[in-house]
């Protein structure tokens, strides 16, 4: 998967109406009493704004999770643990996958079958550059 960085982050003032009951299918009442607050993505994807970026994401070896094209929040602040979704450096080189342990053994595991663990092995250097703790996709 390949990752673009889309550039720093500004503040949003943009907030809009989110609504308190679930969609199973279908909109929401747009009456009054069903709008619980207002909320900005700012707010609902970014909790620690000067460790956060935006990567674009490149490559299916996420399908199923992440998809071609979708914008990557990820935050440096965040602690990695395993089953997280990660954005690391393998060796010099940036991908995005599900950091896993093999005994004390760092893996990391796309969500596509069609792509093998990427397995540290000695020497080899792995670094964490940052968690991701949401995804944006746009459909249209």
């Amino acid at each position: 998967m390949s990752l673009t960085l889309l550039g720093p982050l500004r503040a949003s003032a943009q907030q809009v109406p989110l609504f308190s009951d679930r969609v199973a299918a279908g909109f929401p009442s747009p009456a009054e009493d069903h709008i619980e607050a207002t909320l900005s993505l700012d707010e609902l994807c970014i909790k620690h704004p000067s460790a956060t970026f935006l990567l674009r994401a490149g490559g299916d070896s996420m399908q199923g999770a992440i998809m071609d094209g979708d914008v990557l929040v990820v935050d440096r602040s965040v602690s990695p643990s395993t089953g997280m979704v990660v954005v690391a450096t393998v060796s010099g080189g940036f991908t995005c996958k599900r950091l896993e342990f093999e005994g004390d053994r760092p893996v990391l595991r796309a969500a596509n079958p069609a792509y093998p663990d990427i397995r540290i092995a000695d020497g080899e250097e792995l670094e964490v550059f940052g968690v991701v703790v949401a995804v944006v996709r746009t459909l249209i």
